[in-house]
């Protein structure tokens, strides 16, 4: 089972699927895809069926959140008895109207591959962390945090710069290598925005936001790099004080950053930052569709943040 929604993710899977599959079979195994709100049952019972030479193939069904009550019944009950030679994936993304078909494969033993797009810069950094390891690349933490901003928030585009960068460093990937690359990538200027917002530079956050928005910057992201540093904020509040290299595991940060962001707290209280918290929460919803006006919304949240910063006195 493919947990989520994330076509790079899920495609990445079923092609080391299908490659480790054409490898034990010494033959290219056939990969057939059908999207389970468009095939019908008897269709589906007939890819699932043992073939005559017990030939292996693999049926990968799209969508199974969308499927109908015969194709979803269908799967669970296959999933538990595969004919031998065949490999069932089923592509779900956890929700829809066939969402207990996730808990019935689980509970039937499947194997499962965990296929969400990372919502947070925090859980992209996760993944290019995982990209250069499996590169057999051993980068610091301002590296994985420089690929992250600079890049951007596409996974695709993400796992290439890893492997552009590996490939062309010698496998030696140093922050001063990645600042070559993508120095003036638009993308940096979600997080110049969110630093300046929490920092109270109403002037330079507001003036950083109109540039980013200029050259093209997903609003998305915007939202996203502020959420994540006021979130920051709050996490490093909540853990009081502490020393930045003791709090960096716990935390998936580098010393550096944790620093940073201590220092930045220190400027908070806790009324200012949950009010923030809300604040950027609502403004989620609100560049997703959610307002009438999103660019507003966005400049909105972008100075009421700054604004909350308390005063020193």
């Amino acid at each position: 089972m493919l947990l989520g929604d994330d076509d790079f993710l899920t495609g990445r899977v079923i092609s080391k699927v299908s490659a480790e599959r054409s490898r034990e079979a010494g033959v290219d195994v056939p990969v057939t895809r059908v999207r389970a709100g468009e095939v019908t049952a008897p269709e589906l019972a007939e890819l699932l069926s043992p073939s005559l030479f017990a030939e292996e193939r693999i049926v990968v069904v799209q969508s199974a959140a969308d499927a109908g009550k015969e194709p979803a019944a269908l799967i669970t009950a296959s999933a538990k008895a595969l004919p031998e030679g065949i490999t069932l994936m089923v592509v779900h993304t956890g929700g829809g109207r066939q969402k207990s078909m996730v808990g019935e494969l689980k509970k039937a033993g499947v194997q499962e591959f965990a296929c969400a797009a990372p919502k947070w810069p925090s859980e992209r950094m996760d993944f290019v962390r995982a990209e250069f390891r499996a590169l057999g690349a051993r980068v610091s933490a301002e590296v994985v945090e420089l690929v992250t901003e600079m890049v951007g928030s596409d996974l695709r585009e993400l796992s290439a710069a890893c492997h552009q960068l590996v490939a062309d460093t010698g496998n030696k990937v140093d922050a001063a290598a990645v600042r070559l690359y993508y120095t003036g990538r638009p993308e940096v200027t979600g997080f110049e925005v969110a630093d300046k917002a929490v920092t109270g530079d109403l002037a330079g956050a507001l003036e950083s936001l109109a540039w980013a928005e200029h050259h093209g910057t997903a609003r998305v992201l915007l939202a996203d790099a502020l959420a994540e540093a006021v979130h920051a904020i709050a996490r490093v509040r909540s853990m009081g004080g502490g020393d930045k290299y003791s709090l960096a595991s716990e935390l998936g940060m580098s010393p550096g950053r944790v620093g940073k962001i201590q220092t930045q707290a220190r400027a908070w209280d806790s009324a200012s930052i949950g009010e923030a918290v809300l604040v950027v929460a609502d403004l989620n919803g609100a560049v997703k569709g959610q307002a009438a006006d999103p660019d507003y919304a966005l400049e909105h949240a972008v100075a009421t943040v700054a604004r909350l910063r308390p005063r020193r006195r």
